[in-house]
């Protein structure tokens, strides 16, 4: 099965960026850390959530790489970046991502944003994030998802 347009964007940002994940489609979604740990059969934890915010004032957009076990406190994420954050609305996260909510991949954004990973997700030898739609993801290792994202490690809970 070929995969969709969103999806193929994702596999070819890894090999640009030089990696050899493969990006895998469902016939099932993978749109919550619930389902998504489900098809791959690992636990919530380790399923990245790629999730949008942006700065209340300067409408900057925030990516927070969470694991799947994880809610963001917002007021520590704003902390991080000097303003109150909140929860990006759909049309924005397209627009500054490319992609809709649901399947936002940890790279190959549309716009460069500042980006925080999860500690918690430095724990486990792989982890699974989201590949551009909600049936597709792709499997890494914490470090990979730190070197291809940028993202600074702090505790987002």
């Amino acid at each position: 099965m070929s995969l969709s347009p969103s999806a193929q964007k994702v596999q070819r940002t890894l090999e640009d960026l030089g990696y050899d994940y493969t990006v895998i489609e469902f016939e099932a979604s993978t749109r919550t850390a619930a389902e998504a740990a489900r098809r791959v059969g690992c636990e919530v934890g380790q399923i990245v959530k790629s999730l949008i915010f942006r700065t209340r004032e300067s409408r900057r957009p925030i990516l927070v790489l969470t694991s799947g076990a994880n809610r963001v406190d917002e007021k520590r994420i704003g902390e991080y970046v000097g303003e109150p954050i909140i929860r990006a609305e759909p049309d924005f996260v397209r627009e500054v991502t490319g992609f809709a909510i649901g399947g936002v991949p940890p790279i190959g954004h549309a716009r460069p944003m500042e980006t925080f990973l999860d500690e918690d997700l430095l724990q486990y030898e792989v982890i699974w994030a989201a590949a551009g739609t909600p049936r597709a993801i792709f499997q890494l290792t914490p470090a990979a998802l730190q070197a291809m994202s940028g993202g600074k490690v702090v505790r987002v809970k």
